[in-house]
């Protein structure tokens, strides 16, 4: 008789490894992308610490499961990043909207 419960858990575990992944993937890239000067101006951390925090939050995850306490911290700090830096960071005009023009909005 196969283990149906064993699989659906085993798939739900592997849909929230690729989840966190993801989640702390796209939150370091982003702050790569965003110049440094524009971190101190919203009044949030320097960038290089941002970087720090963000890349060592992603190879938590990558090594570990995000269902444990070193993988739900690093999960945390990628959604803070995502939730409270990233949308002050852009509000102070790092990085670029979706239709800037190399000159400006257009």
């Amino acid at each position: 008789m196969p283990d149906i419960f064993g699989q659906f858990q085993s798939l739900v575990a592997f849909a929230l490894y690729i989840g966190a992944l993801g989640l702390a993937g796209y939150a370091l890239i982003d702050a790569v992308r965003v110049p440094p000067q524009a971190f101190p101006s919203a009044g949030k951390l320097t960038k290089n610490i941002w970087l720090i925090i963000l890349g060592v939050a992603t190879a938590v995850i990558f090594v570990l499961n995000p269902l444990n306490i070193l993988g739900l911290a690093a999960v945390i700090a990628a959604a803070v990043y995502l939730v409270d830096v990233r949308p002050a960071v852009k509000q102070t005009g790092g990085g670029r909207g979706a239709n800037d023009g190399p000159y400006g909005p257009w």
